[in-house]
């Protein structure tokens, strides 16, 4: 598999490693847990400049990562390889994410923003790099991708609020490829674990843990102060029943308190040190 140390990049882009984004402190502050994005908020405009540029090196990476899994594994059924309707169907991903590279790119310009503003962590390329054909597939098409519906349906509804077209329409035409590669996830998920119940197990507990890393306690969820809101709808088209919703917004929302408790221990710490100095 391809290290993520040898992704090409050019000397714009900034990398961080996913641990200083998760436990950076100052997503312990009462800011971190408040919505970015609402129109109210002062620094909306700023915010949306920095999750475009974040949806722009997830496109880059989701590129990366469909690609890898047409290079990886050998034709084949057997539980290391993977069959051709897959690496078809990945193909075509490709292609998708190409498009919404060149899409996020010029909608990023058309934001005010530039290419390297913002740092970019590698997490969805790292997921992309499972060496297991199905836990990419949930990894992947069924979490990361998941997360790509929320946000484009978020970033969408934000240019309608603003009466910015532009916005509107890129990011509808990008959810609607985003249903599509959900729905091969969940459509390959169930025809490569059709015999092996604990396989399938196994990879949907992989989905979750990649689901709750990337609710970034409080950054997804179905409360007003979530950036993101869960895109109920556009999930169910893809293939997520009612349960799975209702499981990933219990995700959800047990990522944002474990941000509160996190916040509140880490006043606690504060006020017992400056009692300490006095």
């Amino acid at each position: 598999m391809l290290p993520v140390t040898e992704l090409a990049r050019d000397a714009r882009f900034q990398r961080v490693r996913v641990e200083d984004t998760l436990f950076d402190p100052r997503n312990a502050n009462p800011a971190a847990q408040q919505n970015g994005l609402a129109i109210t908020s002062r620094n909306a405009s700023d915010n949306a400049r920095g999750l475009m540029h974040g949806i722009f090196v997830g496109e880059i990476q989701a590129l990366e990562g469909a690609g890898r899994t047409c290079f990886d594994f050998d034709l084949g059924e057997a539980r290391d390889q993977a069959p051709f309707g897959l690496k078809l169907d990945m193909a075509r991903q490709c292609w998708d994410e190409a498009r919404h590279v060149e899409i996020s790119c010029k909608l990023g310009d058309h934001m005010g923003g530039e290419v390297g503003e913002f740092a970019e962590q590698t997490l969805l390329y790292e997921a992309a790099c499972n060496p297991d054909p199905v836990l990419r597939l949930t990894g992947v098409n069924r979490a990361l991708e998941g997360l790509a519906i929320d946000v484009f349906k978020t970033m969408r509804d934000f240019g309608r609020i603003l009466h910015d077209p532009v916005l509107d329409f890129c990011e509808d035409w990008m959810l609607a490829d985003e249903v599509t590669h959900v729905k091969m996830g969940s459509d390959w998920l169930r025809r490569l674990t059709v015999n092996d119940p604990q396989r399938l197990k196994d990879a949907l507990e992989f989905q979750k843990a990649v689901d709750k890393l990337f609710s970034f306690g409080g950054f997804r969820g179905e409360q007003e102060q979530n950036p993101v809101h869960l895109a109920r709808h556009f999930r169910q088209l893809a293939g997520f029943s009612d349960d799975e919703i209702e499981e990933l917004v219990g995700i959800a929302a047990e990522a944002y308190a474990e941000a509160l408790a996190t916040q509140t221990a880490n006043a606690d710490d504060i006020r017992a040190e400056a009692a300490q100095a006095r």
